[in-house]
């Protein structure tokens, strides 16, 4: 049968009932009542299925309260049911065959009293579902068939991606940017507060971003932080500081107190010019603690805050001219421009029997961009007829007619919302478990799809393949945001959720049980249920961890816990939340006071653990019970020195990531599964560990490093070129941080004759070669490159690196040395560099760039990394030459090293070189300058990005 997630109650009983089906089919020696009642489950779920679908295809405003009901009790039921076979299989696995007699008697004993305590909840659980379905047909919830459809890979769609990324074609941006500019007159000394507010989905943040990067004259400091709705107010000052002082404060400012912090930034402020802004200010004493912080002097600093409220604006600007600026929808022509955009090139291309209907569709977004661009992405998935465009008209006004602005908003996403196919709506719910404007790791969040069990399948590697097929589909639906695009231009790297969208699906999700939030306020509004499904904890529980206590009741039902910020959850009430057999994730990204964790013998089920904290000194001995486990990241710089020696017994491990002063066990060989292992020292491993790395046929990715240049203690050494030469040839990806060169150079003469599968290979700043290794050209497969030279940069290194067929992203680093002797000029002619797409070059150097009549013709994005003082120049020519022969250019980056001591008309030399071969292309490519040094904390010139604007990197 072809198999479909679908809505949140669906996907649930599409996951038990899958549950059910494995379960039948092992060999568990059932009794013969608990077997009967088992295929009763699996098959009343099985015919509940059809229905819950096309109860899944309306809008809850039209659904029959009963249906409702009916539905959401089938849901928690499904829950119950997968969590019970759950227990059921990790109470039977429990007890090896190394116990002793009597142990295994008394084990014996203690499976036959679990097995009648769950053979009586299975009854139980069979007595509800009977019931379930007899309310089905006494309120008439029909059943209907539907045909399950596995849907098709999706690719992302260029035109919804560049929503997002060509910020110099931003609809309606022009005016609104010269007048808030205007209002906050630069040029003066006086200090300067001005505020934009407007609806949510106008694009306040936008518009105040390009306010901030347009803005080119000099400040001693910047800093840009965004006010969730339930704000932590210390963490967010904490930002603020770390922003303006380069990081001066860190190891101290987590430790201090909201007094110190106020009272450290205004001090550090007092006599510096400083420009910051602050997004999405909820409230006037959320404002009143931040400005509290930030001193009114007289050297011309100046603040943009935004916010949804106008009393909240009048509170921001108060005593300083009241300047304020009211976001305005987007006139008629520029919702034309923006609508026309997502669908079409333009207006002109589209048919002409569809252009009135766009008009009347239009008057239904208000003029709000969000909403524009949510209708447009929606339509950019339908059939482009004047019959579909009609019936989606129709659809909305039911929606939005007589809506306030905001309601009009939520009313066009849930439209949105219940469009979407039925397998992308749990994923898009998922996303709650995010705080507001967190920066999404794409590939965590599809390895978090999978083990929640939101991916349909069996395979693991076909399963993520989908993952990455869902989140295109999100993305091309507008309902998630691209950040950092990969070279390819095809892969999302990290995402966002406008807050907009999240608060709406952070609903959604609270309203189906799908996800409890907790946040400033405690648990999220709608809560209702005791039986918590999926925890998010965003922040800090300690101060009201009693009502926690009290509402959860017991945490047996928990599949995942994601715990955000600050916290110390895992401290003191660790035994509150860590007794879930059925748990699946847990995620730990913060500041956790304590991590204790205990033993995990009932997480038997968790697929995903992942500790990012510095606060984690251990991990369980019995870790070996996590025999499920596919994922686990403690990878950050945390306490953790040694893993356990049990950690050899995950044989279903598939990723394995370590910070490099991690200990790792022997037999690491042991572990058939795992693709990735990252990041090892190889120096302060064993021999045996070492020798082990030979049997990892299936490692596909491996970070490494070799810190000692010579170790050959028990033939050390020898054993680390075996194994890497061995690996070399399996390798997907590689990242080297430190080894010596000609250890290197001997890794890479194993891949002769064939070439190897290696794809990305990142040699870190301590590898620098003296001239570009011959042995690379054989790398035929090479997308992604990063290489350090410290010598001569001749044409014929210039020449292997060229020849590479497949390369789309290289970077270059040429260090200070008094070894290197640079060409004065280094040619890119039009042989080689066919596919390339991001160059990033750094040099301390003097030198010269120079690219000829079709050079790198699919290069998008060049950045510059260059010393002021070093710069190079021919005459008149400038420091990069022929830049206009790029003729794929979009992005230019130019990141100029200097410090206080640099000459200014040496730093505006540079930046002018640059700027004026920009402004000469005829593609118009988006221009940042930036001046990076101890005197600099931010970018310094002239940015058309956003903060959602993908990072402009080369890796």
């Amino acid at each position: 049968m072809a198999e479909i997630m679908a809505s949140p109650a669906t996907a649930v009983l599409r996951s038990a009932i899958g549950k059910l089906t494995t379960f039948l089919a092992e060999n568990y020696q059932l009794a013969k009542d608990v077997e009967r009642g088992i295929r009763f489950l699996k098959d009343e779920l099985s015919s509940m299925d059809a229905v819950l679908q096309n109860l899944a295809k309306k809008d809850d405003d039209q659904m029959d309260p009963q249906a409702k009901d009916w539905r959401n009790k089938v849901r928690e039921l499904s829950y119950d049911i997968e969590d019970c076979i759950d227990r059921f299989v990790l109470n039977r696995s429990h007890g090896g065959s190394k116990a002793n007699f009597v142990r295994k008697a008394m084990r014996k004993v203690k499976v036959l009293s679990q097995d009648r305590r769950i053979a009586k909840e299975i009854l139980e659980l069979k007595s509800l579902l009977s019931e379930q379905g007899e309310r089905a047909s006494r309120y008439g919830i029909h059943h209907h068939q539907f045909l399950a459809v596995s849907p098709q890979p999706v690719h992302l769609d260029p035109r919804a991606a560049a929503l997002f990324q060509e910020v110099r074609d931003l609809v309606g941006i022009d005016g609104p940017r010269k007048e808030i500019i205007q209002l906050l007159k630069v040029e003066e000394k006086q200090h300067m507060v001005v505020s934009i507010y407007g609806t949510a989905g106008q694009g306040k943040t936008t518009l105040a971003m390009e306010v901030y990067r347009k803005i080119t004259q000099a400040f001693d400091c910047r800093a840009f932080v965004s006010i969730s709705q339930t704000p932590d107010i210390k963490k967010l000052l904490g930002d603020i500081l770390s922003q303006i002082s380069n990081n001066q404060f860190d190891g101290q400012s987590q430790r201090w107190e909201m007094e110190q912090l106020i009272r450290t930034m205004s001090q550090y402020l007092t006599d510096k010019r400083y420009f910051i802004l602050i997004d999405d200010i909820w409230s006037v004493s959320a404002w009143e603690l931040v400005g509290s912080a930030l001193p009114l002097n007289d050297n011309g600093s100046r603040i943009i805050t935004t916010t949804r409220s106008k009393a909240v604006a009048k509170s921001c600007a108060t005593g300083i001219g009241e300047q304020m600026y009211e976001a305005k929808p987007l006139s008629d022509e520029d919702s034309q421009r923006l609508f026309f955009k997502r669908l079409f090139c333009s207006r002109e291309d589209c048919p002409g029997d569809l252009r009135n209907v766009s008009s009347d569709i239009l008057k239904k977004c208000g003029g709000l961009p969000l909403a524009i661009i949510s209708i447009a992405s929606l339509l950019a998935n339908r059939s482009q007829t004047k019959e579909v465009w009609v019936s989606t008209l129709k659809s909305i006004s039911a929606a939005v007619d007589k809506d306030s602005p905001i309601d009009k908003m939520n009313r066009i996403l849930l439209f949105s919302y219940f469009d979407l196919p039925h397998h992308l709506k749990s994923c898009l719910l998922y996303l709650s478990v995010f705080p507001e404007d967190y920066l999404i790791n794409c590939r965590q969040l599809i390895l978090l799809w999978v083990a929640e069990a939101l991916i349909p399948g069996q395979e693991r590697e076909s399963m993520e393949q989908l993952g990455r097929s869902y989140l295109n589909e999100l993305i091309n639906r507008s309902l998630v945001q691209p950040i950092k695009v990969g070279a390819d231009g095809a892969t999302v790297e990290t995402c966002r959720v406008h807050d907009v969208i999240l608060e709406f699906i952070a609903s959604k999700a609270v309203e189906d049980n799908f996800v409890t939030i907790w946040n400033r306020n405690g648990f999220s509004e709608n809560y209702s249920s005791n039986k918590i499904r999926r925890l998010s904890i965003q922040e800090d529980i300690s101060p009201r961890a009693e009502e926690m206590a009290k509402t959860i009741k017991n945490a047996a039902h928990i599949r995942s816990i994601n715990i955000f910020g600050f916290n110390s959850v895992l401290g003191k009430h660790a035994s509150d939340f860590l007794s879930s057999q059925v748990l699946r994730v847990l995620n730990i990204d913060g500041y956790i006071k304590e991590c204790y964790l205990g033993h995990v013998k009932s997480f038997g089920q968790m697929k995903y653990l992942r500790i990012d904290t510095d606060h984690c000194k251990k991990l369980p001995e019995d870790i070996e019970k996590l025999q499920h486990l596919e994922t686990l990241d403690v990878s950050s710089y945390n306490r953790i020195r040694k893993l356990p020696a049990s950690i050899i017994q995950l044989q279903r491990l598939v990723r394995l990531m370590v910070n490099p002063y991690v200990q790792l066990p022997d037999g690491i060989g042991n572990l058939p599964a795992l693709e990735e292992l990252s990041s090892i020292d190889f120096c302060i491993q064993s021999i045996e560990f070492v020798q082990g790395l030979y049997n990892l046929t299936n490692l596909k990715v491996l970070k490494m490093c070799y810190t000692i240049l010579v170790r050959d203690v028990e033939g050390h050494g020898k054993a680390c070129m075996s194994s890497l030469s061995k690996l070399f040839m399996s390798l997907r990806e590689l990242y080297v941080a430190t080894i010596p060169d000609a250890a290197f150079m001997t890794i890479m003469d194993s891949c002769a004759p064939a070439p190897p599968p290696l794809r990305k290979l990142v040699i870190g700043h301590n590898v620098t070669f003296s001239t570009v290794p011959h042995q690379i050209s054989s790398l035929v497969n090479l997308t992604h490159l990063r290489i350090g030279l410290d010598g001569e940069v001749s044409m014929d290194g210039i020449n292997i690196l060229a020849s590479l067929p497949m390369l789309l992203s290289l970077t270059v680093c040429v260090p200070p040395s008094t070894k290197s002797i640079l060409h004065p000029r280094h040619a890119i002619n039009s042989h080689g560099f066919q596919r390339l797409v991001k160059f990033n070059f750094r040099c301390w150097l003097q030198t010269a760039l120079e690219f000829e009549p079709g050079a790198m013709p699919k290069l998008q994005r060049l950045k510059l990394l260059l010393a002021a003082r070093c710069q190079f120049k021919y005459g008149q020519d400038g420091l990069v030459l022929g830049l206009q022969n790029l003729a794929g250019l979009k992005h230019v980056v130019l990141s100029i090293d200097c410090d206080a001591a640099t000459p200014a008309e040496e730093v505006l030399d540079l930046e002018d070189d640059i700027s004026g071969a920009a402004g000469a292309h005829p593609n118009r490519p988006i221009l940042r300058i930036e001046r990076v040094g101890r005197s600099y904390t931010t970018a310094q010139g002239c940015s058309r990005c956003p903060p959602d604007h993908p990072v402009l990197e080369a890796q």
